[in-house]
């Protein structure tokens, strides 16, 4: 899924003016939010927060997109939401139709399977290279992290964490900020940029299960397994709890869709 990035000239009226000296700021994501909560552009803060609305179904899969109605609501000219949008259709997240508009694109019976076997591969590998490539400050981001998901999960460091009181939001941006640093201890941006592409669009299916997924202390139990491993410098396991995380949220999603 080939992306591509473009800055513009100018803003729309009412936005902020910090363009110029480090960027625009983002209001607060439901999902995937980027590494700085700062953009270089209009187009890039449409584009962010036009794929938050499309992953939380906020636009429905298969919905009209009426781009002067996104460009009131986000207070955003037209240009930086069609720039935004082109860039969602290279994702496959819109679909361009000649002479009809464009429509937010459907989730097809194959998406979850096939979505699910590339991240199986690429997050394995990820765990693997990362785990073996991470230096003595990012094992230590990562026990931070790990003592972080226990005591949000109510198990204490040492405990047996429960995910009964996680929202689901909590959970899925904790799981984000995990793969995140096992995808940065690659020192592989081709890597980093292919994994994340695929987890945002595993977002979306997540999302039209979401009332009805169970799966949460499993999750748990992996995310601290994960940290774990990376901060011993435990390869193997790195790779087989991620490769067996991404294969249990396809079995939760497919159960419940």
């Amino acid at each position: 899924m080939p992306t591509h990035h473009t800055t513009i000239a100018g803003r729309a009226a009412g936005e902020d003016a910090a363009g110029d000296a480090g960027g625009y700021a983002l209001p607060e994501l439901m999902t995937v939010e980027p590494e700085r909560r700062r953009v270089a552009s209009l187009a890039e803060k449409a584009y962010y927060l036009l794929r938050d609305k499309i992953i939380t179904l906020q636009l429905p899969p298969g919905s009209t997109i009426d781009e002067r109605a996104l460009q009131q609501e986000l207070d955003l000219g037209r240009t930086p939401i069609r720039e935004a949008l082109h860039r969602l259709a290279d994702e496959s997240f819109v679909r361009v139709i000649p002479r009809r508009g464009m429509f937010v694109a459907g989730v097809e019976a194959g998406d979850l399977g096939a979505i699910s076997e590339l991240r199986v591969e690429l997050e394995g590998f990820a765990g693997r290279l990362g785990t073996e490539r991470a230096s003595p400050g990012e094992r230590a981001a990562a026990e931070d992290l790990r003592k972080e998901v226990a005591t949000t999960a109510e198990g204490g460091v040492n405990g047996n964490a429960s995910a009964d009181h996680l929202d689901h939001l909590e959970l899925m941006r904790l799981d984000q900020r995990i793969h995140r640093l096992v995808h940065r201890c690659t020192r592989n941006p081709y890597l980093q940029s292919t994994c994340e592409s695929y987890f945002v669009h595993s977002l979306r299916l997540w999302f039209l299960g979401l009332d009805r997924i169970t799966r949460l202390d499993e999750a748990v139990a992996e995310h601290l397994d994960v940290l774990a491993a990376v901060r011993d410098g435990d390869a193997d396991t790195a790779e087989r709890v991620l490769r067996a995380h991404v294969a249990g949220f396809e079995r939760e999603i497919r159960a419940v869709l």
